[in-house]
């Protein structure tokens, strides 16, 4: 009977410390794209500035290991961020600009193809297009959740690994 006991306890612990979120707040760099409103206008626009911002940086990103040079990385190119969004809004006939910036700021919680980054204060690539007011598109840097190259380099796909259930595999194997 302690034996059982002491098993039950192990495994809880085991699934306690291994089933725990494992990255932080501190693990991720986000992406939100803020449009002028809600309007179709400016959430249409807001998708195409999304796709400028990504093509720009997705080369430089796509070299990065950690999310301290992603940071390092986003921050270097701000200034060009904005020209890319402006370049797009001034060729939509939209007279409001972009302003791009890298700080910390409170999200809820949100949830991307299966993932979930609960709510908290992450860093982030704010651009705000015109007054920032509407809906925003959001993504992860880093890790290139949904940012760097797609499905042709196969970044965009993360696997989540259980060591508790690895533990357990690996014991009904060796049974």
């Amino acid at each position: 009977m302690k034996k059982l006991v002491f098993l039950s306890l192990a495994i809880l612990f085991l699934a306690i410390a291994f089933f725990a979120p494992t990255q932080t707040n501190t693990d991720f760099l986000r992406v939100h794209i803020r449009a002028n409103s809600n309007k179709k206008i400016d959430q249409d626009v807001k998708y195409e500035v999304k796709d400028c911002v990504v093509e720009y940086l997705a080369p430089y990103i796509a070299t990065v290991r950690t999310k301290q040079q992603a940071m390092e990385v986003v921050k270097s190119h701000l200034k060009n961020i904005e020209q890319v969004c402006n370049e797009t809004l001034q060729s939509e006939g939209f007279s409001y600009v972009a302003t791009a910036k890298l700080c910390a700021e409170s999200f809820p919680d949100r949830s991307y193809d299966g993932v979930t980054l609960p709510s908290g204060v992450y860093d982030a690539l704010i651009v705000e297009l015109g007054s920032g007011n509407g809906n925003n598109w959001w993504c992860v840097v880093y890790p290139p959740l949904c940012f760097v190259g797609g499905e042709s380099n196969g970044s965009n796909t993360i696997v989540f690994k259980s060591k508790l259930l690895e533990i357990i595999e690996q014991w009904k194997a060796n049974r």
